[in-house]
């Protein structure tokens, strides 16, 4: 058994769960998830807790029973708090501008790109320079966060580019003219 999957998910004050055939349906103050479990592992509401438990006693079950553990307890943390991600738009005349439900970047390319925003996913820009990704679905949070850095990675050399705030580049030494 695994050591995650053995741990009880805390149910908030708000928030309620369903347990249905092969997923987990979560609805809080935030919104709304539903949950797959991944096969051989079902959830158990007892106690205000929710418990990932496995169908049968077999160790190649080990590894889902932390993986839907962990899935389910994300779910309960989107729908109370959400999640965030933010990224840091660094180069001279790179830029993002929020029309509607689009956002266009200057990336320093001949042309601008436009990037729709998915459903569930909410994006805030401060300064032309500062984005921030909010969602309930970390998953979603996390893939529109790395779509966006995609768009122009941070350069080895100048550390231009879109990086997440925090993160910490290793510059590369350019070649010397000698």
């Amino acid at each position: 058994m695994s050591r995650i999957g053995k741990k009880p998910i805390p149910i908030p004050k708000g928030v309620t769960v369903t347990v249905a055939e092969g997923a987990v349906e979560i609805q809080g103050p935030k919104g709304k998830l539903r949950q797959a479990c991944p096969p051989g592992i079902t959830f158990e509401v007892r106690d205000g807790q929710l418990h990932a438990l496995t169908v049968r006693d077999d160790k190649e079950l080990g590894k889902f029973h932390g993986l839907g553990r962990s899935l389910v307890a994300n779910a309960v943390a989107g729908v109370t708090e959400g999640f965030k991600r933010e990224l840091d738009i660094v180069g001279i005349g790179y830029r993002a501008e929020l029309k509607g439900r689009q956002v266009v970047f200057a990336l320093g390319y001949s042309h601008p790109i436009v990037f729709d925003i998915p459903q569930g996913i909410d994006i805030a820009i401060d300064k032309q320079t500062h984005v921030t990704v909010t969602g309930i679905d970390r998953q979603l949070v996390g893939q529109v966060a790395a779509d966006i850095r995609r768009m122009r990675k941070p350069d080895p050399y100048k550390q231009k580019g879109v990086r997440y705030t925090g993160e910490v580049l290793k510059k590369k030494v350019g070649k010397t003219g000698a």
